[in-house]
């Protein structure tokens, strides 16, 4: 079965065709980072804007790729939720034109959901399996029993972990996203000692849940606290901001792994492509002696991309008319589509 994902949550627009959820055979990404960075964030309008003028070229660009035409695609699959509005009518409004025009089944994506389903591109992981979604607007932890049997176990109660990189990278004067340019920052930073500057939120609390807040306003204190030398420390600050974020992340996520006993650890969501998380949980789940699977797509299928929308869609493909098709731009990861 050959599905045709469409992804438009946010700002980037993607589309990719993949063969019965496991064999990519295209995958198109255009990004508006670029655009988005000179104002230190993604505003709306102009997502949305950037999301109309590049869909319809990026589908054709997946097909050329793919080598394949309308005809050999059996589903088109779109994202619905959560996202911007504006962004996710564009990617909605077109797979639904398409589904009309190709008489092709309709599926709509939970894209928090489909973020788990990158693992499956590489090679598939065993339930029951324990997910740490971690993005810029979403951290989430989840247990899956099975396809369409997810269940919540924490998440964060303020900003996510990504946001609160993207937050801290501004208050440190990095570039947007945040993310990337942190990890970038902290390399510069040698020591590996002495790392315990800013606090680790709610490590300790007999919980599944995080918290980010008091991490980013500990950050603005610091910086405030001498902002001349702000320049000099900046690589410091990064690799402290890295480690506390990396810490919570793991160290509760391991603890749920201990009392739920997974046959599968699964990362998920733009900041599993951190290389300091992969390696502390590589680290952690060799120091404690973990038996477990642990899994982690490559950095290119942790970002926004519509090969896990259409893998997604493959495992727990749902179709619906096209006139049944809306956004939910507050869909949670265990939400009704």
């Amino acid at each position: 079965m050959k599905i045709l994902g469409i992804e438009t949550s946010c700002d980037e627009t993607a589309a990719a065709i993949v063969e019965n959820g496991t064999k990519i055979l295209s995958n198109v990404v255009a990004s508006s980072a670029e655009m988005h960075a000179k104002t230190g964030g993604v505003i709306p309008e102009q997502a949305a804007r950037q999301q109309v003028r590049s869909v319809l070229p990026v589908i054709e660009t997946a097909f050329k790729e793919a080598g394949l035409s309308e005809k050999d695609i059996d589903l088109v699959a779109v994202t619905v939720g959560p996202g911007l509005i504006g962004s996710l009518l564009v990617g909605i409004e077109t797979a639904r034109t398409l589904s009309l025009l190709w008489g092709k089944p309709l599926i709509p994506v939970n894209h928090l959901v489909a973020h788990i389903y990158a693992n499956w591109l590489t090679n598939e992981p065993e339930f029951p399996a324990l997910e740490l979604v971690v993005s810029g607007g979403h951290t989430d932890l989840v247990l899956m029993r099975g396809h369409g049997k997810i269940e919540w176990i924490g998440g964060t109660r303020d900003d996510a972990a990504g946001e609160c990189f993207d937050k801290c990278a501004r208050l440190l004067g990095l570039s947007y996203p945040g993310g990337p340019a942190i990890s970038k920052a902290a390399l510069e930073y040698k020591k590996t000692n002495g790392m315990q500057l800013f606090p680790r939120p709610m490590i300790n609390d007999d919980n599944f849940d995080w918290s980010f807040s008091g991490l980013k306003t500990a950050v603005l204190r610091e910086v405030k606290s001498n902002p001349t030398s702000l320049k000099l420390r900046r690589a410091e600050l990064a690799a402290q901001v890295q480690e506390a974020i990396t810490d919570v992340l793991v160290e509760k996520t391991l603890r749920a792994v201990k009392k739920f006993e997974p046959r599968s650890l699964l990362l998920a969501g733009g900041v599993a492509a951190n290389l300091r998380l992969r390696e502390k949980f590589q680290e952690e789940i060799a120091r404690r002696k973990i038996k477990i699977d642990f899994r982690v797509p490559p950095p290119g299928l942790c970002t926004d991309n519509a090969a896990y929308i259409a893998a997604y869609a493959y495992f727990v493909h749902s179709p619906t008319g096209w006139q049944q098709l809306k956004a939910n731009p507050e869909l949670t990861i265990v939400g009704q589509i």
